[in-house]
Parts: structure tokens; sequence; C-alpha cells
């Protein structure tokens, strides 16, 4: 089974993204990723940015992580 994470792009720099995971940042590789901008959110697995959260997931996303 894997685990993804889902994460708030707040850089990029040189194929890579500074995301925050409900206050945790880290750098992780968009390289799999085209058109990625800050505000944009993320699923994150084993350091990578694997998928784009499209708008409606945004709102769901900001709910779960409101809740935690």
């Amino acid at each position: 089974m894997c685990v993804g994470l889902s994460a708030r792009v707040v850089g990029i720099k040189d194929g890579m993204a500074l995301v925050d995971a409900s206050g945790a940042k880290r750098e992780v590789s968009a390289e799999l990723l085209d058109e990625l901008e800050p505000g944009d959110y993320v699923m994150v697995h084993a350091g990578v940015a694997i998928a784009k959260i499209n708008g409606d997931d945004e709102s769901e996303t900001e709910d779960i992580i409101g809740l935690l």
C-alpha cells in the first residue's frame, strides 16, 4: 500500500518545490509535473510531487486539513 500526502506549494526552484503540509515544510521533486505554481496543491509520495490536485480537491483538502 502507498501513502500520499497532500501539500500546498510554497515555492519552486530548479525542479524542486517547497511544500507545506499542515505546517511542515519540505522540499520535494517537482520534475513530474508541468505548470506548477505557488498556491497549487499536490499529492506527495516518497519525496516526489506525483499529481496536481484540482480545484474541487483543493477545497476538500483545506476542509480536511482544518480538522486536524
